[in-house]
Protein backbone atom coordinates (compact mmCIF):
# COMPACT_ATOMS: atom_id res chain seq x y z
CA UNK A 1 0.00 0.00 0.00
CA UNK A 2 1.19 3.51 -0.80
CA UNK A 3 1.23 5.53 2.42
CA UNK A 4 -1.01 8.63 2.25
CA UNK A 5 1.29 10.64 4.53
CA UNK A 6 3.49 11.92 1.73
CA UNK A 7 0.39 12.67 -0.37
CA UNK A 8 -0.97 14.75 2.49
CA UNK A 9 2.31 16.69 2.82
CA UNK A 10 2.20 17.31 -0.94
CA UNK A 11 -1.30 18.71 -0.61
CA UNK A 12 -0.15 21.02 2.20
CA UNK A 13 2.84 22.12 0.13
CA UNK A 14 0.63 22.84 -2.88
CA UNK A 15 -1.70 24.93 -0.73
CA UNK A 16 1.22 27.24 0.11
CA UNK A 17 2.25 27.91 -3.48
CA UNK A 18 0.38 31.21 -3.84
CA UNK A 19 1.44 32.59 -0.46
CA UNK A 20 4.13 35.14 -1.33
CA UNK A 21 3.91 37.18 1.85
CA UNK A 22 6.98 38.27 3.77
CA UNK A 23 10.51 38.85 2.51
CA UNK A 24 13.88 37.14 2.67
CA UNK A 25 16.34 38.32 5.34
CA UNK A 26 18.16 41.24 3.74
CA UNK A 27 20.60 42.21 6.50
CA UNK A 28 22.86 39.28 5.57
CA UNK A 29 23.84 39.51 1.88
CA UNK A 30 24.07 35.74 1.34
CA UNK A 31 20.55 35.24 2.74
CA UNK A 32 19.22 38.17 0.71
CA UNK A 33 20.21 36.24 -2.43
CA UNK A 34 18.11 33.19 -1.50
CA UNK A 35 15.45 31.94 -3.92
CA UNK A 36 12.22 33.05 -2.18
CA UNK A 37 10.12 30.39 -3.90
CA UNK A 38 11.94 27.40 -2.42
CA UNK A 39 9.72 25.31 -0.17
CA UNK A 40 9.99 21.92 1.51
CA UNK A 41 8.24 19.96 4.24
CA UNK A 42 9.73 16.95 6.04
CA UNK A 43 8.44 14.77 8.86
CA UNK A 44 10.38 12.05 10.67
CA UNK A 45 8.62 9.73 13.12
CA UNK A 46 10.27 8.48 16.29
CA UNK A 47 10.34 5.08 14.57
CA UNK A 48 12.67 6.50 11.91
CA UNK A 49 10.36 6.89 8.91
CA UNK A 50 10.88 10.13 6.96
CA UNK A 51 8.34 11.66 4.60
CA UNK A 52 9.37 14.74 2.64
CA UNK A 53 8.18 16.82 -0.29
CA UNK A 54 9.31 19.82 -2.28
CA UNK A 55 12.86 21.15 -2.15
CA UNK A 56 13.78 18.68 0.56
CA UNK A 57 17.38 18.19 -0.57
CA UNK A 58 18.22 21.90 -0.87
CA UNK A 59 20.78 22.98 1.73
CA UNK A 60 20.38 26.20 3.71
CA UNK A 61 22.08 27.55 6.81
CA UNK A 62 20.67 26.35 10.10
CA UNK A 63 20.92 29.80 11.71
CA UNK A 64 18.96 30.09 14.99
CA UNK A 65 17.65 26.54 14.72
CA UNK A 66 21.14 25.65 15.95
CA UNK A 67 20.27 27.17 19.34
CA UNK A 68 18.28 24.30 20.89
CA UNK A 69 20.85 21.74 19.74
CA UNK A 70 23.79 23.78 21.02
CA UNK A 71 21.88 24.14 24.30
CA UNK A 72 21.54 20.34 24.43
CA UNK A 73 25.27 19.94 23.80
CA UNK A 74 26.11 22.48 26.51
CA UNK A 75 23.89 20.67 29.02
CA UNK A 76 25.65 17.42 28.14
CA UNK A 77 29.13 18.99 28.32
CA UNK A 78 28.79 21.15 31.41
CA UNK A 79 25.76 19.90 33.33
CA UNK A 80 22.51 21.57 34.30
CA UNK A 81 23.92 23.60 37.18
CA UNK A 82 26.69 25.26 35.18
CA UNK A 83 24.42 26.04 32.24
CA UNK A 84 21.71 27.41 34.53
CA UNK A 85 24.26 29.73 36.14
CA UNK A 86 24.96 31.22 32.71
CA UNK A 87 21.59 31.37 30.95
CA UNK A 88 17.98 31.33 32.16
CA UNK A 89 14.86 29.70 30.75
CA UNK A 90 12.26 32.49 30.92
CA UNK A 91 10.58 33.95 27.81
CA UNK A 92 11.90 37.41 27.01
CA UNK A 93 8.87 38.73 25.11
CA UNK A 94 11.36 40.58 22.92
CA UNK A 95 12.91 40.22 19.49
CA UNK A 96 15.65 37.62 18.95
CA UNK A 97 18.49 40.17 18.81
CA UNK A 98 17.63 42.21 21.91
CA UNK A 99 20.06 42.38 24.81
CA UNK A 100 17.64 40.75 27.23
CA UNK A 101 19.27 40.15 30.62
CA UNK A 102 17.87 39.38 34.05
CA UNK A 103 18.11 42.32 36.41
CA UNK A 104 19.64 40.50 39.36
CA UNK A 105 21.90 37.88 37.75
CA UNK A 106 22.59 39.56 34.38
CA UNK A 107 22.07 36.15 32.75
CA UNK A 108 20.48 36.17 29.31
CA UNK A 109 16.83 35.26 29.81
CA UNK A 110 16.91 32.10 27.69
CA UNK A 111 19.14 30.24 25.20
CA UNK A 112 16.85 30.86 22.21
CA UNK A 113 17.59 34.58 21.88
CA UNK A 114 20.95 35.71 20.54
CA UNK A 115 22.33 36.82 23.92
CA UNK A 116 21.56 33.41 25.42
CA UNK A 117 22.79 31.51 22.39
CA UNK A 118 26.10 33.38 22.37
CA UNK A 119 26.56 32.57 26.06
CA UNK A 120 25.57 28.95 25.43
CA UNK A 121 28.10 28.59 22.61
CA UNK A 122 30.77 29.73 25.06
CA UNK A 123 29.90 26.78 27.33
CA UNK A 124 30.56 24.07 24.73
CA UNK A 125 33.22 21.42 25.49
CA UNK A 126 34.71 23.00 28.63
CA UNK A 127 35.89 26.16 30.36
CA UNK A 128 39.24 26.23 28.55
CA UNK A 129 38.04 25.08 25.12
CA UNK A 130 39.37 26.73 22.01
CA UNK A 131 37.14 28.32 19.40
CA UNK A 132 37.96 25.47 17.01
CA UNK A 133 36.94 22.87 19.61
CA UNK A 134 33.62 24.60 20.29
CA UNK A 135 32.79 24.90 16.60
CA UNK A 136 33.72 21.28 15.91
CA UNK A 137 31.62 20.15 18.88
CA UNK A 138 28.57 21.93 17.46
CA UNK A 139 29.08 20.72 13.89
CA UNK A 140 29.84 17.11 14.83
CA UNK A 141 26.93 16.94 17.30
CA UNK A 142 24.53 18.31 14.69
CA UNK A 143 25.90 15.71 12.26
CA UNK A 144 25.24 12.88 14.72
CA UNK A 145 21.65 14.01 15.13
CA UNK A 146 21.11 14.43 11.38
CA UNK A 147 22.65 11.05 10.60
CA UNK A 148 25.09 12.45 8.06
CA UNK A 149 28.20 14.61 7.99
CA UNK A 150 27.26 18.28 7.89
CA UNK A 151 29.51 21.13 6.80
CA UNK A 152 29.82 24.84 7.45
CA UNK A 153 28.75 27.13 4.61
CA UNK A 154 31.79 29.36 4.32
CA UNK A 155 30.03 31.86 2.06
CA UNK A 156 27.23 32.27 4.59
CA UNK A 157 29.74 32.58 7.42
CA UNK A 158 31.76 35.31 5.67
CA UNK A 159 28.63 37.20 4.73
CA UNK A 160 27.25 37.01 8.26
CA UNK A 161 30.42 37.79 10.18
CA UNK A 162 30.80 41.01 8.20
CA UNK A 163 27.47 42.20 9.61
CA UNK A 164 27.87 40.84 13.16
CA UNK A 165 28.17 44.21 14.90
CA UNK A 166 25.07 43.76 17.05
CA UNK A 167 26.12 40.27 18.18
CA UNK A 168 29.57 41.65 19.00
CA UNK A 169 27.97 44.38 21.07
CA UNK A 170 25.92 41.74 22.92
CA UNK A 171 29.04 39.64 23.50
CA UNK A 172 30.98 42.62 24.87
CA UNK A 173 28.14 43.31 27.30
CA UNK A 174 28.08 39.65 28.36
CA UNK A 175 31.85 39.77 28.92
CA UNK A 176 31.41 42.96 30.95
CA UNK A 177 29.01 41.13 33.29
CA UNK A 178 31.20 38.03 33.51
CA UNK A 179 28.73 35.79 31.67
CA UNK A 180 31.34 34.78 29.09
CA UNK A 181 35.06 34.55 29.71
CA UNK A 182 36.50 34.17 26.21
CA UNK A 183 37.03 37.23 24.05
CA UNK A 184 33.83 38.55 22.40
CA UNK A 185 35.30 38.28 18.90
CA UNK A 186 36.24 34.63 19.47
CA UNK A 187 32.79 33.70 20.81
CA UNK A 188 30.88 35.55 18.07
CA UNK A 189 33.09 34.09 15.36
CA UNK A 190 32.43 30.57 16.65
CA UNK A 191 28.73 31.23 17.13
CA UNK A 192 28.47 32.54 13.57
CA UNK A 193 30.11 29.38 12.25
CA UNK A 194 27.65 27.32 14.30
CA UNK A 195 24.77 29.19 12.65
CA UNK A 196 26.32 28.65 9.21
CA UNK A 197 26.11 24.85 9.30
CA UNK A 198 24.22 23.71 6.19
CA UNK A 199 21.19 21.44 6.55
CA UNK A 200 18.18 20.27 4.57
CA UNK A 201 14.58 20.01 5.71
CA UNK A 202 15.11 16.25 5.97
CA UNK A 203 18.11 16.81 8.27
CA UNK A 204 16.13 19.08 10.57
CA UNK A 205 13.21 16.66 10.77
CA UNK A 206 15.59 13.88 11.82
CA UNK A 207 17.35 16.12 14.35
CA UNK A 208 14.00 17.10 15.82
CA UNK A 209 12.89 13.47 15.98
CA UNK A 210 15.93 12.70 18.15
CA UNK A 211 14.56 15.11 20.75
CA UNK A 212 11.00 13.87 20.29
CA UNK A 213 12.21 10.32 20.88
CA UNK A 214 13.62 11.21 24.28
CA UNK A 215 17.19 11.42 22.99
CA UNK A 216 17.24 8.10 21.10
CA UNK A 217 18.20 8.40 17.42
CA UNK A 218 15.24 7.13 15.37
CA UNK A 219 17.32 5.13 12.88
CA UNK A 220 20.50 4.10 14.73
CA UNK A 221 18.60 3.56 18.00
CA UNK A 222 21.60 4.94 19.88
CA UNK A 223 21.19 7.37 22.75
CA UNK A 224 22.53 10.67 21.47
CA UNK A 225 20.93 12.93 24.09
CA UNK A 226 20.07 12.22 27.71
CA UNK A 227 16.31 11.97 28.23
CA UNK A 228 16.37 14.79 30.78
CA UNK A 229 18.29 17.00 28.35
CA UNK A 230 15.77 16.31 25.57
CA UNK A 231 12.92 17.24 27.90
CA UNK A 232 14.66 20.44 29.00
CA UNK A 233 15.37 21.55 25.43
CA UNK A 234 11.83 20.92 24.18
CA UNK A 235 10.41 22.69 27.23
CA UNK A 236 12.48 25.80 26.52
CA UNK A 237 11.54 25.61 22.83
CA UNK A 238 7.87 25.56 23.82
CA UNK A 239 8.17 28.69 25.94
CA UNK A 240 10.85 30.67 24.13
CA UNK A 241 11.53 29.24 20.69
CA UNK A 242 9.38 31.65 18.71
CA UNK A 243 10.66 34.81 20.42
CA UNK A 244 8.10 37.57 20.95
CA UNK A 245 5.49 35.46 19.15
CA UNK A 246 5.99 32.45 21.47
CA UNK A 247 2.72 32.85 23.37
CA UNK A 248 0.53 33.04 20.29
CA UNK A 249 2.43 30.13 18.73
CA UNK A 250 1.98 27.91 21.77
CA UNK A 251 -1.75 28.61 22.00
CA UNK A 252 -2.57 28.32 18.29
CA UNK A 253 -0.06 25.70 17.06
CA UNK A 254 1.07 24.04 20.27
CA UNK A 255 4.23 22.38 18.93
CA UNK A 256 7.63 23.20 20.54
CA UNK A 257 9.44 25.00 17.74
CA UNK A 258 12.44 27.02 16.64
CA UNK A 259 12.86 29.21 13.59
CA UNK A 260 15.85 30.45 11.62
CA UNK A 261 16.25 33.52 9.41
CA UNK A 262 17.34 31.40 6.42
CA UNK A 263 13.72 30.19 6.31
CA UNK A 264 13.90 26.98 8.32
CA UNK A 265 11.28 26.13 10.93
CA UNK A 266 11.66 23.12 13.23
CA UNK A 267 9.00 21.47 15.39
CA UNK A 268 9.36 18.65 17.91
CA UNK A 269 6.26 16.77 19.03
CA UNK A 270 7.24 14.62 22.04
CA UNK A 271 6.82 10.92 21.48
CA UNK A 272 5.65 11.39 17.89
CA UNK A 273 7.84 13.16 15.34
CA UNK A 274 10.14 15.92 14.24
CA UNK A 275 8.81 18.33 11.61
CA UNK A 276 10.69 20.80 9.42
CA UNK A 277 9.63 23.36 6.86
CA UNK A 278 11.93 25.42 4.65
CA UNK A 279 10.73 28.60 2.92
CA UNK A 280 12.90 31.76 2.94
CA UNK A 281 10.28 34.53 3.12
CA UNK A 282 9.99 35.76 6.72
CA UNK A 283 7.31 37.59 8.72
CA UNK A 284 7.88 40.52 11.10
CA UNK A 285 9.05 38.14 13.85
CA UNK A 286 11.71 36.56 11.63
CA UNK A 287 9.73 33.34 11.11
CA UNK A 288 9.05 31.66 7.77
CA UNK A 289 5.63 32.78 6.49
CA UNK A 290 4.91 29.53 4.69
CA UNK A 291 6.48 27.59 7.53
CA UNK A 292 4.08 29.08 10.06
CA UNK A 293 1.14 28.39 7.73
CA UNK A 294 2.23 24.78 7.25
CA UNK A 295 2.56 24.20 10.99
CA UNK A 296 -0.87 25.69 11.65
CA UNK A 297 -2.31 23.35 9.05
CA UNK A 298 -0.56 20.28 10.49
CA UNK A 299 -1.61 21.16 14.02
CA UNK A 300 -5.25 21.57 13.06
CA UNK A 301 -5.54 18.70 10.58
CA UNK A 302 -3.53 16.12 12.49
CA UNK A 303 -4.45 17.05 16.07
CA UNK A 304 -0.81 17.79 16.87
CA UNK A 305 -1.35 20.49 19.50
CA UNK A 306 0.74 19.56 22.52
CA UNK A 307 -2.04 20.07 25.08
CA UNK A 308 -4.89 18.76 22.93
CA UNK A 309 -4.36 15.37 24.51
CA UNK A 310 -6.32 12.22 23.88
CA UNK A 311 -7.21 10.11 26.95
CA UNK A 312 -4.57 7.43 27.47
CA UNK A 313 -5.96 5.40 30.32
CA UNK A 314 -9.26 3.89 29.25
CA UNK A 315 -7.95 2.26 26.08
CA UNK A 316 -5.11 0.20 27.58
CA UNK A 317 -7.26 -2.61 29.01
CA UNK A 318 -8.65 -4.44 25.98
CA UNK A 319 -10.54 -7.03 28.00
CA UNK A 320 -10.74 -8.93 31.28
CA UNK A 321 -11.43 -12.60 30.64
CA UNK A 322 -12.58 -14.92 33.45
CA UNK A 323 -12.32 -18.65 32.73
CA UNK A 324 -12.52 -21.36 35.39
CA UNK A 325 -9.82 -20.53 37.95
CA UNK A 326 -8.02 -17.81 35.94
CA UNK A 327 -8.62 -14.09 35.39
CA UNK A 328 -6.71 -12.62 32.43
CA UNK A 329 -6.06 -8.90 32.02
CA UNK A 330 -5.39 -8.21 28.32
CA UNK A 331 -3.28 -5.04 28.15
CA UNK A 332 -2.49 -3.09 24.99
CA UNK A 333 -0.93 0.06 23.57
CA UNK A 334 1.49 2.44 25.28
CA UNK A 335 1.39 2.20 29.07
CA UNK A 336 2.05 5.57 30.68
CA UNK A 337 0.97 6.83 34.11
CA UNK A 338 -2.73 7.21 33.36
CA UNK A 339 -2.93 3.82 31.63
CA UNK A 340 -1.09 2.08 34.45
CA UNK A 341 -3.40 3.78 36.97
CA UNK A 342 -6.40 2.44 35.04
CA UNK A 343 -4.95 -1.09 35.20
CA UNK A 344 -4.31 -0.78 38.93
CA UNK A 345 -7.87 0.41 39.48
CA UNK A 346 -9.15 -2.62 37.53
CA UNK A 347 -7.04 -4.90 39.75
CA UNK A 348 -8.40 -3.19 42.85
CA UNK A 349 -11.95 -3.71 41.60
CA UNK A 350 -11.41 -7.37 40.68
CA UNK A 351 -13.75 -9.49 42.79
CA UNK A 352 -13.36 -12.77 40.92
CA UNK A 353 -11.04 -14.30 43.56
CA UNK A 354 -9.48 -16.47 40.84
CA UNK A 355 -6.40 -18.22 42.22
CA UNK A 356 -4.44 -17.28 39.09
CA UNK A 357 -4.17 -13.80 37.57
CA UNK A 358 -2.67 -13.54 34.09
CA UNK A 359 -1.17 -10.32 32.73
CA UNK A 360 -1.20 -10.61 28.93
CA UNK A 361 0.99 -7.78 27.55
CA UNK A 362 1.32 -9.22 24.05
CA UNK A 363 -0.56 -6.17 22.74
CA UNK A 364 1.69 -3.63 24.47
CA UNK A 365 4.06 -1.64 22.27
CA UNK A 366 5.83 0.24 25.07
CA UNK A 367 5.92 0.73 28.82
CA UNK A 368 7.08 4.11 30.05
CA UNK A 369 9.30 3.95 33.12
CA UNK A 370 6.49 4.92 35.47
CA UNK A 371 4.05 2.62 33.66
CA UNK A 372 6.45 -0.29 34.08
CA UNK A 373 6.98 0.36 37.77
CA UNK A 374 3.27 0.73 38.49
CA UNK A 375 2.25 -2.47 36.68
CA UNK A 376 5.02 -4.50 38.35
CA UNK A 377 3.90 -3.15 41.72
CA UNK A 378 0.36 -4.22 40.88
CA UNK A 379 1.63 -7.74 40.14
CA UNK A 380 3.51 -7.79 43.43
CA UNK A 381 0.43 -6.84 45.39
CA UNK A 382 -1.69 -9.46 43.63
CA UNK A 383 0.88 -12.04 44.70
CA UNK A 384 0.81 -10.70 48.26
CA UNK A 385 -2.92 -11.41 48.19
CA UNK A 386 -2.01 -15.08 47.81
CA UNK A 387 -2.77 -15.40 44.11
CA UNK A 388 -0.49 -16.83 41.40
CA UNK A 389 0.78 -14.22 38.93
CA UNK A 390 1.48 -15.22 35.32
CA UNK A 391 2.98 -12.99 32.61
CA UNK A 392 2.39 -13.49 28.88
CA UNK A 393 5.01 -11.37 27.07
CA UNK A 394 6.06 -12.87 23.72
CA UNK A 395 7.71 -9.66 22.48
CA UNK A 396 9.59 -8.87 25.69
CA UNK A 397 7.70 -5.61 26.23
CA UNK A 398 8.39 -5.94 29.96
CA UNK A 399 11.97 -7.27 30.17
CA UNK A 400 13.41 -8.36 33.52
CA UNK A 401 10.03 -8.17 35.33
CA UNK A 402 11.45 -8.13 38.86
CA UNK A 403 8.52 -7.46 41.18
CA UNK A 404 10.71 -5.33 43.40
CA UNK A 405 11.62 -8.03 45.88
CA UNK A 406 13.81 -10.23 43.72
CA UNK A 407 10.95 -12.47 42.63
CA UNK A 408 9.41 -12.83 39.19
CA UNK A 409 5.99 -13.78 37.83
CA UNK A 410 5.49 -17.16 36.22
CA UNK A 411 5.57 -17.03 32.44
CA UNK A 412 3.34 -18.53 29.79
CA UNK A 413 2.92 -18.29 26.05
Amino acid sequence: MHSPVRDYLTEVLDSLADDDGGAVADYIPELAAADPDRCAIALTTVDGRTYSVGDDEVEFSIQSISKPFAYAAALADRGFEAVSATVGVEPSGEAFNELSLEGDTCRPRNPMINAGAIATHGLLVGADATEEARVDRARSFFSTLAGRELRIGEEVYRSEIDSADRNLAIAHMLRNYGIITATPHEIVDGYTRQCSVLVTARDLAMMGACLSNGGIHPTTHERVVDRRVARQVMSVMAGCGMYDGAGEWLTTVGIPAKSGVAGGLLGTLPGQCGIAVFSPRLDEHGNSVRGVAAFRRLSNDMNMHLVDAEPYGTTVLRDVVVAEDTTTFQIQGVIQFSGAEYILDALDSDDTDSPTVVFDVSGVSHFSDVGRRMVLEGMRRVRLDGRRVVLIDPDDALPDPDLGDGTYPDTAV
